[in-house]
């Protein structure tokens, strides 16, 4: 053996253990003693139970005393004071349009309705040798009563104003950029006209025709407003006017900085936010919570509702179809639930 000078060799030695030494007795004890009982599905704060739970106690508060009233400044877009109208944003997060830029409202329902709704348009523009039928008269009666001028122009020219992928139908009218509402003062005006809320909020629609489509549900089966994100979302362009038949003259649309804290606020005011979505937790038909004040959100055409969305909503719902449709279109989707929250709550009138 080779002499190492007295001292250990190195790795002979065990070194001394840090703490007293503990038996393998007490090393399985937790895993013998099992674990903590479940809590149960309605006190887990992230199960679908225990969302409704939660919603109902913040319902309850609500509505027994004194309802909270929402954060003002809740989604107001670039901090504008409470009665002061934001102007469009269109998609993207671009700048508002300046005070001198115009929109352009196109086809024969869409012109009449705005002009029923007295929108301080600046000019009516018709098509040379236009088929007149009531619309036509009615726009053209409604231009003059406003004190609205009436150019006629040749049908190139129209086409022009109106872009190349819309159809006028003859008529088209120069408007301002639309002026958004805020989400929750318009939650506050239906709450003091003693209504049951009902809106609907968009997560990352981006195309207009979908946007047109829910404004026009929205208007016929009694919902209160329309609420759009103020960025990676469309706003209220003409072909969004166009496609929703008229019924943005009669539906206000509402602009939220942060689609998130603004549901946030309409949930401290006692309003259940309902997510669309088709993995969802709740079924449609017979939705319990019909009766009581909801925003629906609906989510982009492609991805669907965000995380944070999701993690914001209340439930969310799933509407049942034919394993041979992959999805509905969110439009499509919108307008199905619209109409069962309207009927449900008509059968508990």
């Amino acid at each position: 053996m080779k002499n190492t000078g007295g001292k250990p060799r190195a790795g002979a030695v065990r070194k001394g253990a840090r703490g007293p030494q503990v038996g393998s007795g007490g090393q399985g004890r937790q895993a013998l003693e099992g674990k903590k009982p479940t809590p149960k599905a309605e006190d887990r704060p992230y199960h679908p139970a225990g969302k409704r739970k939660a919603a109902n106690e913040r319902y309850e508060q609500a509505s027994g005393g004194k309802r909270r009233a929402p954060a003002r400044d809740a989604g107001r877009p670039d901090g504008a004071p409470r009665n002061v109208a934001v102007s469009g944003r269109p998609a993207g997060g671009r700048k508002p349009k300046s005070a001198d830029e115009i929109e352009i409202v196109t086809g024969r329902n869409s012109v009449v309705e705005a002009l029923r709704a007295k929108i301080p348009a600046s000019a009516l523009y018709v098509a040379t040798r236009v088929e007149m039928d009531d619309r036509v008269k009615e726009a053209l009666k409604l231009a003059t009563a406003n004190g609205i001028p009436i150019l006629e122009v040749m049908r190139p020219e129209l086409d022009r104003l109106a872009g190349r992928d819309s159809v006028h139908q003859g008529l088209a009218l120069k408007v301002p950029p639309y002026e958004y509402a805020h989400p929750t003062e318009l939650l506050e005006q239906v709450i003091s006209r003693g209504q049951t809320p009902l809106f609907v909020a968009l997560d990352g629609i981006t195309d207009p025709r979908n946007l047109g489509a829910i404004i026009r549900s929205t208007a016929a089966f009694g919902g209160h407003g329309v609420i759009v994100p103020q960025r990676r979302s469309v706003g209220l362009t003409a072909s969004a006017w166009k496609t929703s038949a008229g019924a943005a003259a009669r539906t206000p649309v509402a602009m939220a900085t942060n689609l998130t804290q603004t549901l946030k606020a309409f949930k401290d005011a006692g309003v259940f936010v309902l997510g669309l979505d088709g993995g969802g937790d709740v079924m449609l038909p017979g939705l319990e919570l019909a009766d009581r004040p909801v925003v629906v959100v609906v989510g982009s055409e492609g991805k669907g509702l965000s995380r944070l969305v999701t993690e914001t909503c209340d439930a969310v719902v799933s509407i049942p179809i034919s394993a041979a449709t992959e999805s509905l279109n969110a439009g499509i989707a919108a307008s199905v639930t619209l109409y069962e929250i309207s009927r449900l709550r008509a059968l508990k009138k």
